[in-house]
């Protein structure tokens, strides 16, 4: 033992001394590439991410020469060399993991999410998102592959793997077949544009954002602050809802029932009111429809639209409470009222109608045809276009292009 003495004292400072100089030219790398990076974000992340990989693998490959370099015998040498080749390949994967960051992270940076109309954005930040993870679960499997091949045990045992691998693979699907439908569910759909983050989704009667899409589930932000986990394959076997599937503007109604007596035509007016006086409204459609009239009660449909869905939902609250102060304030004989026959009752003489809340319902003065609220005739010029706010599917541009895209082509589109 005392013989191998000078060995290992020389093997030692050659390792120390090898170790010295790579940690020395990492730093000066490192420097280097840090002051480009603030001319080059690719090089600054480069120098932020790679630093301490490099470091560890410079300073297992100083060791591994310094074994190789001198001529040590002994017991102590083969395990020792096979330990640090381990680590060679542990280093390495660490490395090659980091600079696939890096080149993902600056592919991400060129397509912003935080501007409108960033449908592109989000595909693209979805597939990579998703390549991140198969990339690096590749990586460590490689890894892990490699560090075993180094144990002539599991070489031989290798061998006879291979030789059961059909049957090995049969069983290993039956088994993980679940696991393995939602990670081929994750890629689908990454590459598929069905889904990507940032969407606006439906999924079981929930409303909320997509925050992160992995190879086995998606998480789905709720409008409440609330976390709802799916299954990737939830979304290849099932149907949701997407409301930002092309764009994120929407068309939202607002639906109130109200008596017969109501004005509709002012109605639309109030309506048309309220959208151009707040900023929440894309001015793209405002519609008020009577779509349904059964028993005592006539159903008025408010269509409204915005530029994505929690301004379409501040909007659809915005115009119902404003409809509902104008009947309240301006018809309160458009409220809902129930009715009775009671005119064959012998003695009893009626004065006054009830409302439903039991409160009586004033009689209004007459009003002038296309008058405002108040009573007064309103200016031609303030009196919009009734049939423009009256008709989804006609009567505008914006009508005529949602009724071309729900009626199909027509014979003019087939002529030659």
């Amino acid at each position: 033992m005392f013989d191998e003495l000078p060995d290992v004292v020389t093997t030692l400072v050659t390792a120390a001394v090898s170790v010295v100089l790579a940690l020395v030219l990492v730093q000066i790398v490192h420097i280097v590439v840090r002051r480009i990076g603030r001319r080059a974000p690719l090089f600054d992340q480069l120098a932020t991410r790679l630093h301490r990989p490099v470091q560890c693998l410079a300073v297992v490959l100083a060791v591994q020469g310094a074994l190789h370099a001198t001529t040590a015998t002994g017991d102590w040498r083969g395990p020792l060399l096979h330990g640090v080749t381990v680590l060679v390949i542990a280093s390495g994967a660490w490395v090659v993991g980091a600079l696939l960051l890096v080149l993902e992270d600056t592919a991400l940076a060129r397509f912003r999410t935080d501007v409108e109309n960033n449908k592109t954005a989000r595909r693209v930040h979805t597939q990579i998102t998703v390549v991140r993870r198969v990339t690096i679960a590749v990586v460590v499997v490689v890894a892990i592959g490699a560090v075993l091949v180094t144990f002539p045990a599991a070489r031989a045992a290798g061998a006879s793997l291979l030789a059961s691998a059909g049957l090995l693979g049969v069983v290993a699907a039956l088994a993980a077949q679940s696991v393995l439908g939602n990670v081929f569910a994750g890629i689908q759909l990454a590459f598929s544009d069905e889904l990507r983050l940032d969407d606006v989704v439906v999924v079981e009667n929930e409303w909320g954002r997509v925050e992160d899409i992995t190879l086995s589930y998606v998480v789905l932000h709720l409008w409440d602050d609330r976390r709802l986990t799916l299954p990737t394959s939830y979304f290849t076997t099932k149907p949701f809802q997407n409301w930002t599937r092309n764009e994120s503007a929407l068309l939202g109604a607002v639906e109130i029932d109200v008596d017969w007596a109501v004005p509709t035509e002012e109605m639309r007016r109030e309506l048309r009111h309220i959208c151009e006086g707040t900023d929440l409204w894309d001015t793209r459609a405002c519609i008020l429809q009577v779509t349904d009239a059964i028993g005592g009660l006539v159903r008025v449909r408010a269509l409204v639209t915005a530029k994505d869905a929690p301004t379409l939902f501040d909007l659809r609250c915005h115009v119902r409470e404003r409809l509902v102060q104008w009947l309240r304030e301006s018809y309160p004989e458009a409220l809902p009222r129930s009715r009775a026959d009671v005119t064959g009752i012998p003695g009893l003489r009626i004065d006054k109608v009830e409302g439903l809340n039991g409160h009586s319902i004033p009689e209004q003065p007459e009003r002038v045809p296309g008058a405002g609220a108040a009573g007064r005739a309103l200016p031609p010029g303030n009196v919009p276009d009734a049939s423009r706010d009256a008709r989804v599917f006609s009567g505008s541009v914006e009508g005529r292009e949602r009724s071309a895209a729900f009626a199909g082509p027509t014979e003019e589109d087939h002529r030659p």
